[in-house]
């Protein structure tokens, strides 16, 4: 059994290792600029509930001056992690970075107790993490939705009593393919048309089992625009969702996977379909930067990312939609937004649609409240921000919301099905194919 001492230095090694240097933490000025645009602050109105709070929380523990707590880890946990503070912040502070490596620390000490941790654990690392299983399991959920048994256990209030909210949640799954998009589609696929561009495409995790038409019609949008599309075969999931929630060491594992698969094609862009992903496979050359055998693999990759937006701004590329007689808003999602700051690029391709009616969506950069698997860890929280963003959205009166993340469209459809708007949630790659 370890002395008290020795326990004491091994916690002061995990603290040194995991959470960012002083300098990092003592970035943020306390001006108070986040508190506006932070939606777990708008809803507690307590400062521990703002980042400018959290800093000062993860700054005390380690300074060893807090312990980790049952409700230190519910603080850090209660963050969306929807990065609005950064945008607004004069001090440029990374706030991202720094409540995703307290989350890391929690998961080291293995100081959460909560049932949640569980459900990340087995969602994230066993499932998630291994394609195989993954697929294995999507399989079995397709036959689930097929027999319509999701709907049945949603409709059972019995179901509540094994988990919390079981029923909403779901609810709250997506559909799920009887074969993926990996599965359907060839390696490289050629450009209809002349050759502008050749791009590789992240087919993903969500995306590839239960976004498989999303996918695919992303793929037909490139190959329209000109573009031969690479789909290396042995890619991974990208690693954000383990990123994002205290599973740094399995994101690395993954992000390292990926370079290896997508470095041996050689392409002008690789293009994403995915806010969150995007943006993470963005940071892969941040990860990497102490790796000598990695660091230029990983920066030559994140430099060629770009959002399926951000690369339909391209000059070179010519196209003209066809007219679309209805009127739409748009969503940003966080990762989107304020994470890859692409904020301009998804509206000026909406106004360029012949007959559109845009309209646009008040307080559009509030996060929906799904901020990946925040909506199935806390569901109740998640709802608080969701009905505020259903609320902005009746008042455009808008028959089609558009946005660019799977988790922001699963939430959108889900609230407004549960509000009864009269009002159809699209993705931005899948709206724009169909009227190319």
């Amino acid at each position: 059994m370890l002395s008290s001492n020795k326990k004491q230095e091994e916690y002061r090694k995990k603290l040194l290792e995991v959470l960012p240097d002083s300098d990092t933490l003592t970035q943020c000025m306390h001006c108070g600029m986040c508190l506006a645009v932070c939606p777990t602050y708008e809803k507690t109105k307590n400062e521990r509930s703002s980042p400018r709070g959290r800093i000062r929380l993860i700054k005390s523990v380690a300074e060893e001056k807090l312990p980790v707590t049952e409700n230190f880890i519910n603080e850090i946990n209660f963050c969306l992690d929807c990065q609005a503070c950064e945008t607004a912040c004069p001090a440029g502070v990374h706030y991202g970075h720094i409540v995703e490596t307290a989350r890391e620390l929690t998961t080291i000490l293995n100081r959460n107790k909560s049932p949640e941790i569980w459900i990340r654990k087995i969602a994230l690392n066993n499932i998630l993490a291994d394609k195989f299983i993954f697929k294995y399991v999507s399989k079995l959920l397709f036959i689930v939705q097929k027999l319509k048994l999701d709907k049945f256990f949603a409709n059972l209030k019995i179901t509540n009593l094994f988990i919390q909210n079981a029923g909403e949640l779901l609810k709250l799954l997506p559909e799920f393919s009887s074969k993926s998009s990996e599965e359907l589609l060839p390696t490289i696929i050629p450009p209809k048309g002349e050759k502008k561009f050749r791009v590789a495409f992240l087919t993903g995790c969500l995306m590839d089992t239960a976004f498989t038409e999303t996918n695919l019609e992303t793929v037909e949008l490139l190959t329209k625009l000109g573009c031969e599309v690479i789909i290396p075969k042995n890619q991974v999931c990208c690693g954000s969702l383990h990123a994002h929630n205290g599973e740094m060491q399995k994101s690395v594992e993954l992000a390292r996977k990926n370079l290896t698969a997508f470095s041996k094609y050689e392409y002008d862009f690789l293009v994403s379909n995915s806010a969150g992903c995007g943006a993470f496979m963005k940071e892969y050359a941040k990860i990497f930067k102490n790796e000598p055998e990695l660091s230029q693999k990983a920066e030559k990759f994140s430099k060629k990312v770009q959002d399926i937006t951000e690369f339909l701004s391209n000059r070179e590329l010519n196209y003209t939609f066809k007219e679309f007689n209805k009127s739409v808003t748009y969503h940003d999602a966080c990762h989107l937004c304020h994470t890859q700051k692409i904020v301009n690029e998804p509206r000026e391709i909406i106004k360029s649609i012949p007959a559109v009616d845009y309209r646009p969506l008040e307080d559009s950069t509030w996060c929906c409240g799904s901020a990946g698997i925040y909506n199935v860890l806390r569901y109740e929280d998640s709802m608080h921000f969701l009905d505020r963003k259903i609320e902005r959205i009746q008042k455009t009166g808008a028959e089609v919301v558009v946005t660019g993340n799977p988790g922001c469209f699963l939430q959108l459809r889900y609230g407004l099905q549960k509000k009864n708007v009269n009002c159809t949630v699209e993705h931005t790659a899948s709206f724009l194919n169909k009227l190319l």
